[in-house]
């Protein structure tokens, strides 16, 4: 089977696991057919995994981390001693983990081609990733903690995920400020006793739970400077936005 007739027969499979779904007629084309898999993958419950549907998954999420083109560590400078930083797609990075700002079922996000990171990672992941979830996840983790689950099909070897402050005011109160912290501190701590050299870090409540940009990047940076003081670990900060690359820039450099 070629790309498109590999999409079309998971997207067959997946309709037929979810019957109640309502698809509107969508279009024989490959970019048609690739948005349809990706949304049906992120609605997608946890549910038993079938092999045949793996097999042909993976093959196509790995075929397509080499086409976005994985970025090695040692491809990305030190803007300090073991701190770096690095702007683009978290799902390109070849780390020990990255960390996914993870909602509080742990599961991914539902909502179907939805551009939040959560989103991202576990569309580049697979379906495997939100099973694994589903097997560590209380369905309602408490904010500031971490975990960790395999990458699958993402050039990381782990993913840690976090669940950040949601920030309803302009401006956070302490104790949310201190959370965040929690997070960082969090997923650095399980990186060190899974004995990871290297984590990957978004900009955890910034997007969609509206944590001020600047204030967070402080957090982390200030975070991850007292953890390093104490341990040999590799931080790349990746931001994705041109605002978090020039704020992280001026705290860094």
């Amino acid at each position: 089977m070629n790309k498109l007739s590999k999409i079309k027969w998971l997207n067959a499979k997946l309709i037929a696991e979810m019957p109640e779904i309502q698809i509107p007629p969508v279009p024989n084309d490959l970019i048609s057919q690739r948005k349809l898999l990706r949304a049906l993958m992120n609605v997608r419950p946890p549910m038993p995994l079938d092999t045949d549907f793996l097999k042909v998954q993976d093959e196509i999420l790995s075929a397509e981390v080499q086409e976005r083109g994985v970025v090695k560590l040692a491809d990305i400078p030190d803007i300090e001693k073991n701190i770096k930083l690095w702007q683009g797609d978290i799902t390109r990075l070849e780390v020990d983990a990255i960390v996914n700002a993870a909602n509080s079922a742990l599961l991914g996000c539902f909502v179907p081609l939805h551009n939040c990171i959560d989103n991202a990672i576990h569309s580049a992941a697979g379906l495997e990733l939100r099973d694994a979830c589903n097997k560590i996840s209380t369905g309602n983790e408490p904010t500031g903690q971490a975990k960790i689950t395999p990458a699958f099909n993402l050039p990381s070897k782990f993913v840690i995920h976090t669940v950040g402050p949601i920030i309803y005011s302009d401006k956070p109160t302490a104790a949310e400020e201190n959370l965040l912290v929690s997070c960082y501190q969090s997923c650095l701590e399980l990186a060190a006793r899974n004995d990871l050299k290297s984590i990957a870090f978004c900009c955890i409540s910034t997007g969609e739970f509206h944590f001020p940009n600047r204030r967070a990047a402080e957090i982390a940076v200030a975070t991850v400077k007292k953890f390093l003081a104490l341990d040999d670990l590799i931080v790349v900060f990746n931001v994705f936005k041109d605002l978090d690359a020039k704020i992280y820039r001026e705290l860094l450099c």
